[in-house]
């Protein structure tokens, strides 16, 4: 189990290199898109789509680097003042309804995307990008979640990891 939960944090390391490197590709093309439109006076064709597209892919790429290094917004004030047990159920609880968000929106996403490939769906603008493209984050993005999910709560059935991240004194 070791080498899983290893592995899991590997992929989640990827994705938020991954998830940088898409929100750095938009800021440059973000740059570029003005030299090209303010000081030569040349339209921009592809810049905008790629730009929202790639900071769309960040988000779901990189949201099991964000949790694995709880950077996520959590409403935990009814679980810091619990102790023990009921603090193990809520982060448990939560933690699973979780998975199974993300289980389903990996499904409906996989679905999505695959209907875009079937159909050689395209952007309805000159660029034209297959839609497969951008919509591959949301299943990918959310399967990565989802064993980042099964990761923790692996972690805190075992004892590995204090619920909300609470400290040790805290759980006595």
């Amino acid at each position: 189990m070791e080498s899983f939960l290893q592995l899991v944090r590997r992929l989640s390391q990827t994705c938020g290199v991954i998830a940088a490197g898409l929100l750095a590709a938009a800021v440059l093309v973000v740059c570029q898109m003005v030299v090209m439109r303010y000081f030569l006076g040349v339209s921009t064709v592809w810049q905008t789509e790629f730009v929202i597209f790639s900071i769309v892919g960040a988000t779901f790429i990189g949201a099991p680097y964000v949790l694995l290094h709880r950077g996520h917004v959590g409403v935990d004030l009814v679980a810091l003042y619990t102790h023990g047990r009921v603090r193990l159920v809520l982060a448990l609880l939560g933690a699973i309804l979780s998975l199974v968000f993300c289980l389903v929106l990996a499904w409906a996403g996989g679905q999505y995307l695959h209907e875009a490939w079937a159909g050689g769906w395209r952007t309805e603008t000159v660029w034209a990008l297959p839609l497969w493209i951008p919509l591959l984050s949301l299943p990918i993005g959310m399967a990565l979640l989802a064993l980042q999910f099964i990761a923790d709560i692996f972690c805190l059935v075992t004892g590995r990891e204090p619920p909300f991240g609470a400290e040790a004194e805290d759980e006595e």
